[in-house]
Formats: C-alpha cells, structure tokens, sequence
C-alpha cells in the first residue's frame, strides 16, 4: 500500500509513465479518462450500476483513494509463456444518497480496468449496469453484431456509423494511431454486456439478458470495464490485461502437469457423428501427424455400450501416444450433481478433456455456471474447452484448464460440405480483424485449415495453413481430414506448428481488415503466418527479428488460378535480408524458418 491521494479528481500512472486514468465526481456523476502520452483516448466515461432505484456512480462523491502496486507474473499459453501484472491500482469509497459502495481503478502498461462493488445487502435488487465508453472524435471502429454465442462477423466501420444494432463485446478502435480494444473482464455472478451507441456517440451497456435485473444478498462485483490502451499492433496482441484482472489460480492449479496444451484431430467437419468402427483410424491418423489429442465429438452416445466404447478407444489412444477429448452437451453438465458424476465417468473412460457445447445465453446464472464447471472439471484433473459460449473475460488465469473456447465465428461457418451446415461463406475482412479484436481477449477455437477444394470457398491454401499460426488456441483443433494433412505436401509444416508461443511480432503492413501478418517463435523455430483480405497484395517481410545464423526457410505462396494449390521454396535466409510474396484475394503466405 502507498497511503492516500489528497485530491479531487485523482489521477493514477502506469508504471511506464506513459498512460494515465482520471477519475472525477464532476456534477455529482462520477467517470473516468484515459491518456496516452498527453492525449486523451478515451473521454471522460461513466462506470455506474442501477440497484435499489439508486444510480450508483450519479449523484456520488468520492472518498480518497486508497492506492497499491501491483507486480506479479504468471504462467501464461497463448502468444507468450508468461504473464506480466504490473500496475497501480485504486480502491475509493464513493456515496450515493447516503450509500457507500467502492470503486476499482487498475492502471496498467497495456490498458485500464475500472469497476464498482456494491456492498452484500438482503434482496438486493441489481436492475441495470450503466458503463459507457465515450471515444474520442469518430474512429474507425471494427466490430460485430452482438448474439448469444459471439459468433456473427466482424466489420469495419466508424463511430457514427454503427447505427442502432446492438454490438458485442471485445471491439477495437483506433484513436488517432492508438489502438483501443474494449471488453470485460472476471465475468461472474453478473450479467454479460453489449454495447449500442448512445448520446454524443457514447458506447452505451446493457444486459440483454438479464433486462429485468436480479436480486441478490451478495456483494454485487461488477466485470472489470476494460480499455486495452496499445500505440502499437504488436502491443495489442501481446496483452494480458484481461487476464490480470481475474483472480490468480491456486499454485497446485497454476503448475499442475496434466494441463497441457496441444494440437488436436476432430472429425465432425469431416464425418459428422463419430462412427465407433473408425476411432483407430481416427487414432492412427492424429499419431501419424505427431499431434496430442483426438477429439471424439457430438454422437459418439449412438455406439453400443457407448461408455465402454468410448473407454475402449481411449486405451487404444493412449497406447499410441495419444489422448481422447471428449464432447458433452451443456444440458449434460448443468446441474451440481450430475456434473460432478459426468465428469468423474469421464475420468474412468480415460478422458482428459472434454468440449462443452450449446450452453444458454450468458445471463447472470449461466455466467456463474462457467466458473463452477470449469472449477469441478479441475477436480477431476480435466481440461475444457467451452463453444458455442459467451465471450473470453480472462477465467483461465484461475482455471487454467480452460485451454480454449469458441466464441468465434469459425471453420464450422465456412462449409457446405454437409447438411447440418447450409452454406454460408466467411466475408473477406472476417478472418483478417478477428486476430486484433477477438483474440485480444483470449485463446479462440477456430478450428482452423481445411484443406479440401469444396469447403474453402475463396480463401487459398496458404491462407488455410496461416490460420493455424495466427489464430491462438492451446487446444488447437484442426477443422480439416487428417487424411488430407497427411497426403499434403505440406504436411511437415502442420506436424511442426505448435498450440502455443514464446514470442509474437506483428509484421509491418498489417491492418486490420486488410492484412494479418505474424511472426510467431516457439524455442529455435520461427513460423510467419499472413492472412489477407479482399484486395490482392504484395508484402515484404523484414526478417531482422531472426537474430544471428543463418535460417532454413520452407515458403508457402498463393498460387494464381489455384486457390487449392501453394507453391513451395526452400531457400537458406538470415536477418540481413526480407523476403517478398504476392498475395491473392483471401490468400495467404507461410514461411517455415528453423536453425
């Protein structure tokens, strides 16, 4: 603890001195600022809840702050090995007609998180959240439509151009040239957000799912507010902010050696329901491709003696070096008791995953229901990957065994292969903003790189393969027929690609919506994955971030006329050079680079 802050408004410094927040009671109604070296990017903002008829956060005076650091790190798989907390951080008692409840300022490097905590009262009545986010000027805005499942497309607009639709949660923007990712975080015991634009182009809360509030005896402990401040792209993906602001994982839990990440097959986008007389190939295959896991998803409940079939398979599986994932409906997991014997009949069939699907809208219920799944599934030693879920807000800091959830619009949206999947073709921008605005808030299962002429519709092979390096999931669930990674030339390049990173780099050229250039490090290999957009392209990769030696390089590069093709070089590169690619509409470039 540093003591007090004598003043009002108070200003808090991240520890590079760089970004400041401003919290003011001005009027009677309390909000926030941010700037950047000097400039403001976000305006003066309100965080507020409505409980009881009182608007907490209008009509409110502040109390001085109590002021702390914050210095932490932690295990972390995603685009870097470790997560870094550092920051200053506030907690002020504020009044509202005679009521007191607390406000939490989090001023980090990479962004601030503020929220309010209401104080634990008998029938407590929360009726609304008031947050806004109030963007200076009219930015370029990229954003998607709100849903249940967090799985509509991503566009590029302005401000002023987003209309009355309704918009979820994470959305970038750009302010001047500072980039700004808007979410929340520690979503639990709450009710997810959307955003509309409001009065003077405010980002304007609500809870669609809970529009008639709720009553609680609880603190009520509203999601972190969060804007991911970063002056550049490779700062941007490279935040943990939303993590930090979640509470850290027990140490047994935070070194716990049966949570580990991997690749995986899946055979759904491929076969539909698993048919009980080709796991060993399914096995053989996933073995063939070095990958850790196979996936036995929705159907696999139709085999005979489906239990121990299914444990059947997973002995098989682990005696070829392999381990089973296994899928289950959320109506399967719902209630206490019958998750609890769910997940301990999993563990005796030899499971060490599993892959929750269809779970309901994200009221206040079923947000708490995430937590408590993930946390009995980490008492039974088992990894989890939510889909068709709400949003990440950074719950894998506590339940690490989270590896992934879906929360995208993904490989499933971008077939027409079989009947459950009518045909509906990803837009062009879609893949090229999802790595600056979804996977800002955490790992996403895409599902990645088909390489089958009938389910590509438009993108290029090379732009297939690049999915799998820039689009980050511990539990990297590959969309396609390992029978066709198999027979691909290219099959080395997808046995070498790894689930998570020691180091990421944004490439010059990109932007978002237009062009999606990473270069990812996992220990002595480097893998450069491009993602292009609508337009065709030339880029020119600087290769300084090589260091010392000289590098084997294997590229992959778009074909003209032959989408379902790549051209192959193998050529010897060192940091001194660059190397240059054409690329075609929705195409793509892979460069492979060992010692």
């Amino acid at each position: 603890m540093l003591g007090t802050a004598s003043a009002k408004p108070f200003s808090l410094i991240s520890p590079n001195g760089r970004l400041k927040a401003t919290v003011t009671d001005d009027g009677g109604n309390i909000r926030y600022s941010v700037s950047l070296d000097g400039n403001v990017v976000l305006a003066p903002s309100v965080v507020g809840i409505r409980s009881d008829g009182v608007d907490c956060g209008r009509n409110g005076t502040l109390a001085l702050p109590v002021i702390r650091v914050v210095n932490e790190q932690y295990p972390f798989s995603g685009a870097k090995p470790l997560a870094v907390n550092r920051a200053r951080a506030a907690t002020v008692v504020v009044t509202t007609q005679g009521q007191p409840y607390k406000l939490d300022l989090h001023v980090a490097d990479d962004g601030v998180g503020v929220r309010l905590r209401l104080p634990a009262k008998t029938g407590r009545k929360v009726e609304a959240d008031l947050s806004t986010w109030q963007l200076p000027g009219d930015p370029t805005v990229w954003v998607m439509d709100h849903s249940d499942c967090y799985e509509e497309t991503y566009r590029i607009k302005t401000l002023s151009g987003l209309g009355k639709n309704r918009y979820g949660l994470p959305l970038t923007a750009k302010v001047g040239t500072t980039y700004l990712t808007l979410s929340e975080a520690a979503l639990t015991d709450y009710s997810d957000l959307e955003v509309n634009l409001g009065e003077n182009h405010a980002l304007v809360g609500s809870l669609p799912h809970d529009a008639k509030g709720w009553a609680t005896d609880r603190e009520v402990v509203q999601p972190w507010r969060v804007a991911i401040v970063a002056s550049s792209l490779t700062q941007l993906v490279n935040t943990t902010l939303i993590q930090n602001l979640n509470p850290p994982a027990e140490p047994a839990l935070a070194k716990a050696a049966w949570i580990k990440p991997g690749r995986s097959t899946w055979q759904w986008l491929n076969s539909g329901s698993p048919k009980f007389e080709d796991q060993h190939q399914w096995v053989d295959w996933t073995k063939s491709l070095g990958f850790e896991y196979y996936l036995v998803d929705d159907g696999w409940k139709k085999w005979p003696k489906n239990w121990e079939g299914l444990k059947s398979v997973s002995d098989y599986a682990k005696s070829q070096g392999v381990n089973v994932w296994l899928w289950v409906h959320s109506n399967e997991v719902k209630d206490p008791q019958a998750r609890k014997d769910y997940f301990r009949r999993a563990v005796d069939a030899g499971i060490v995953g599993v892959k929750v699907d269809f779970p309901l809208a994200p009221d206040r219920s079923w947000a708490t229901w995430y937590q408590d799944t993930a946390k009995e599934a980490a008492e039974q030693k088992l990894m989890i990957d939510f889909h068709g879920a709400v949003k990440p807000t950074g719950m894998e800091r506590t339940w690490p065994n989270e590896l992934t959830r879906e929360g995208v619009r993904g490989h499933e949206w971008h077939t027409a292969k079989h009947p459950w999947v009518p045909e509906r073709i990803l837009e062009p921008q879609h893949d090229v903003i999802l790595p600056f605005t979804r996977y800002i808030a955490g790992p996403g299962d895409y599902t990645p790189t088909v390489l089958e002429p009938a389910d590509i519709h438009g993108n290029t092979y090379p732009h297939e393969l690049a999915q799998a390096i820039v689009f980050t999931s511990p539990f990297l669930c590959f969309g396609g027929n390992p029978k066709t990674y198999l027979e691909n030339p290219a099959k080395d390049l997808i046995s070498a690609i790894p689930s998570t990173w020691d180091q990421t780099l944004v490439l010059p050229g990109s932007e978002p919506g237009k062009l999606a250039a990473f270069a990812r490090r996992r220990g002595n290999q480097w893998f450069v994955g491009v993602l292009n957009g609508a337009d065709p392209t030339t880029i020119n990769i600087p290769l300084i971030f090589l260091g010392t030696g000289v590098w084997k390089a294997s590229g992959f590069e778009d074909v003209a006329g032959k989408p379902d093709s790549f051209k192959r070089d193998e050529r010897s590169l060192t940091a001194n050079g660059s190397l240059k690619a054409d690329l075609l509409p929705r195409g793509g470039y892979v460069l492979w680079l060992r010692k």
